[in-house]
């Protein structure tokens, strides 16, 4: 893993040291990675806003909840970070294989992996400003490539997950035509050291402390330039 100093990849130190965030929108803010990326910026000095599920009620699968808490917000946001997301909904783990796929499941699965996201993306246009920098990042995961796809398995994982980045790249050239200076981008966190990943003892993890570190080190290096594409947690990009 790159350390702490190092600079994500693609990006130079005078990029990092010229953009700042001074708002943040902070979505799935009670989750590991959500929690971990506002007390970081907040850290900073950045005034964060937060919505979680557990602690505001939001329903992302909802498009009235949705509208109604997003709706109250008074923009404008130098960056709208995403961190919402299901691996399962329940505890019987992805699939492996086609005779393990059941509809409701899926269905589920790409309610919030996919669905969610779309929800709130509409309401970006109206919480980015219309001038300068700003960034809107959605956590995705690497296991949504399907040009990386080697292993199979996961189906409903992978399948909400590409969904969710075809949004992204969608949704980056809508809002790139009403706001030159905005980035709409996929983020892969890596696995991080969360419930969301109890299950899966063998996976190299990071803390959530490390992993929004890392994330927020790539979004001060997102310009207007990157917008629409996928990087993960290092800054290198990932092929759709």
């Amino acid at each position: 893993m790159a350390g702490e100093s190092s600079l994500p990849q693609g990006f130079t130190r005078d990029q990092l040291s010229s953009r700042r965030v001074y708002r943040a929108l902070v979505i799935g803010a009670s989750g590991g990675i959500g929690a971990a990326s506002a007390s970081t910026l907040a850290g900073r000095g950045v005034e964060v806003v937060a919505l979680s599920r557990s602690q505001d009620g939001l329903e992302v699968t909802q498009m009235a909840s949705v509208d109604h808490l997003l709706g109250e917000l008074a923009g404008p946001f130098d960056l709208i970070l995403v961190a919402t997301g299901i691996l399962t909904p329940d505890s019987t783990g992805p699939e492996k294989s086609l005779d393990q796929i059941d509809a409701a499941r899926m269905a589920e699965v790409l309610a919030v992996n996919t669905i969610g996201p779309a929800l709130i993306l509409r309401h970006a246009p109206r919480l980015l400003p219309r001038n300068g920098r700003s960034v809107v990042a959605v956590l995705t995961a690497r296991v949504g490539s399907i040009g990386d796809n080697g292993i199979g398995g996961w189906y409903s994982y992978r399948a909400s997950k590409a969904a969710a980045n075809q949004i992204v790249r969608t949704a980056a050239i809508e809002i790139g035509r009403r706001l030159k200076d905005a980035a709409v981008v996929a983020l892969h966190p890596g696995t991080v050291a969360t419930p969301f990943t109890s299950n899966y003892p063998g996976h190299r993890k990071v803390a959530p402390e490390v992993a929004a570190k890392n994330l927020l080190r790539v979004i001060d290096g997102i310009g207007p330039e990157h917008t629409g594409r996928f990087y993960d947690w290092s800054g290198a990009e990932v092929p759709w």
